[in-house]
């Protein structure tokens, strides 16, 4: 018999003599056999499980001999050697002072080796620009590998041709934060990358365009928790403006407006409805939008409501 892989084992579900279904691995003799027949199904199977124990986190590492898994935020995904940095060798003995420069030749020409043509130097760059921009906003990992996805797709049909990469990046980040249902407004993502409101939009639009991705539109409710907390709201507040937003989303009150701004004039609503007023100017550097949004719709909006607001 073949040497054949647990997991194409575990797909065979009968005995090829009786058809039965009581089937029982023997990993000692590293044998399939079938209780009902007797017959060695299959023979030499791999055990891939590991041949040591470990009882916690910092013995797994110790003991574990492979690498780190597969991760989209670098451009080779993990799989080449990556040498340290710290002048030590494998017993965590100091390095001898003659042998530094070359262990620092060999980290040079390592780091050339991983970089072998334009697309690679490309996403090299562009993932560290993803994940300076990530940090700097504080986003968990999953939005950064999904950003890194993203910008992989598109640098692998040729689609970056002539773009900065910066502005790629920072589309791949707003488009990824929207995906994983933790929205940022395209100005929060411009103040922190430094690239205009407008080439972000443009670079989004044309990502989801031609790498057909499918996003919801962003709902005043993504937004409520996150603006309350700047504002330093009660969660009697925050649960007051989730009460506005539903009302007005039942009576299709935020169909063609702006999410932020509609939640920035909720949050304006229920703080002063509930005993926690917060000026415009307050709102307005919170959520991002001027004083003239807030009070244009915050007057429209306790109109429809029939909300009696005393300034």
């Amino acid at each position: 018999m073949g040497i054949k892989t647990v997991q194409k084992i575990e797909e065979e579900t009968k005995c090829p003599n009786c058809r039965s279904k009581d089937i029982t691995k023997d990993m000692n003799r590293a044998e399939l056999v079938c209780n009902n027949c007797g017959l060695v199904i299959d023979e030499n199977l791999i055990d891939y499980s590991p041949e040591w124990r470990a009882y916690n986190n910092e013995q797994n590492e110790k003991k574990s001999r492979s690498g780190g898994p597969l991760t989209p935020l670098l451009h080779d995904k993990g799989l080449t050697t990556t040498i340290g940095w710290r002048n030590r060798d494998s017993y965590g003995n100091n390095i001898p002072h003659r042998s530094r420069n070359q262990l620092y030749r060999i980290r040079m020409w390592q780091r050339r080796i991983r970089v072998n043509s334009a697309v690679e130097r490309n996403l090299s760059e562009a993932l560290q620009t993803i994940n300076r921009f990530t940090s700097a906003m504080g986003l968990p990992r999953t939005i950064r590998e999904n950003a890194a996805i993203i910008y992989r797709k598109a640098a692998l049909k040729n689609l970056i041709r002539g773009i900065s990469i910066e502005g790629v990046a920072a589309a791949a980040v707003y488009a990824a934060c929207r995906k994983c249902n933790t929205p940022r407004t395209l100005k929060e993502i411009s103040n922190i990358t430094n690239i205009p409101i407008k080439v972000i939009g443009r670079n989004y639009r044309f990502l989801t365009k031609e790498l057909q991705l499918k996003l919801l539109p962003t709902s005043p409710m993504d937004y409520i928790s996150r603006f309350c907390s700047r504002l330093n709201l009660s969660k009697k507040t925050q649960k007051k403006a989730q009460e506005i937003i539903e009302k007005l989303s039942e009576n299709k009150l935020t169909l063609g407006k702006s999410p932020v701004s509609i939640t920035a004039a909720s949050i304006y609503i229920a703080s002063i409805t509930c005993d926690e007023r917060r000026t415009q100017n307050e709102v307005s550097k919170a959520v991002g939008v001027t004083e003239v949004t807030i009070r244009n719709h915050y007057k429209t909006l306790a109109k429809e409501l029939n909300i009696d607001i005393i300034l």
